[in-house]
Parts: structure tokens; sequence; C-alpha cells
């Protein structure tokens, strides 16, 4: 009878690699699929050829081990390097550009659409998306920078 039961547990191992595997590797559900065919044939080989008994035990602990899985792997996922790498970090994110961008206050550009309130002006031979105060200012008007907020850059007809 032990003999009859190291094949289905291999391949209830098995599963278990696979579905951990799933969650490291995209494989749009393939692994997923051939987990649920490992823990299926394990299955069928313990209720055909050892026991109903031994084929319960094996469906209940399948049902309680694959939810402790996906939570499990879930909570792995979430603090894996490969989810952690896809964040912007401080050095890549806002912060550094709105601090080259502080260094526009004051500057004096021309719009080069209407600002409505938001639009492009022309400061310094680059073009910036900027907003007004509100107000509108039509193109080919003379615009100073007057605040940088974060990525925002505001500007004030002259």
């Amino acid at each position: 009878m032990i003999g009859q039961l190291i094949l289905p547990i291999i391949l209830q191992l098995a599963g278990v690699v696979v579905i951990i595997a799933e969650f490291i590797l995209p494989s749009a559900g393939i692994l997923s699929i051939t987990a649920l065919g490992l823990f299926g044939y394990s299955l069928y080989m313990v209720f055909s050829t050892v026991s109903l008994s031994a084929g319960f035990t094996f469906l209940v602990i399948d049902i309680f081990m694959i939810p402790v899985l996906l939570v499990f792997g879930v909570r792995i996922l979430a603090a894996s390097p490969a989810a952690l790498k896809s964040s912007l970090r401080s050095k890549d994110g806002a912060t550094v550009q709105s601090q080259s961008l502080a260094s526009l206050t004051g500057l004096q550009g021309v719009a080069l659409t209407d600002l409505r309130p938001a639009g492009t002006v022309l400061l310094n031979g680059k073009k910036y998306d900027v907003v007004s105060n509100g107000e509108y200012i039509e193109k080919d008007s003379q615009v100073t920078v007057s605040t940088v907020n974060s990525n925002r850059i505001v500007v004030k007809k002259v």
C-alpha cells in the first residue's frame, strides 16, 4: 500500500512546485492548469489503486493546501523583487524631475498653444506642458513661470 502512495505523493509535491512557479513565471495560467492536472491525476491514482479512505484523505489535504498556497504565493509575490522593481523609486520618480523643473521659476517663454488653462509653452528652447492660474492665455503670448509644484508648472501672462 505504501508503495502505491509514492507516485501520488510525488505528483502532489510536483503540483505544489508548479503552483509556486506560477507565481514567479508569467505563464497565462498554463502552469495552473498543469498543477490542476497533477493534483487530479494524483487523486485518481489514490482513489483507484489504494482505497477510498486514502483518496478522501488526499482530497481533504488538497482542499486545505491549495488555498493556503494561493495566499502564501500572493504574499510572497507582493514582497518579491520582481514586484518591487516595477514601482518607482524616489531617485527615478517625480522628485528628481520636480527638482530640475524648479529652476524654471521666473523664466519667460512663449505660449505655443492656447492655455485653457493647460497647454504648451516654449522655455529656453524646450517645450513644456504647463497650466495657467485658471485664466485663458492666447497662443504666442509672453508668459512667466510663477511656480513649480511637483511636476506641475504654473505660468502667468506677462
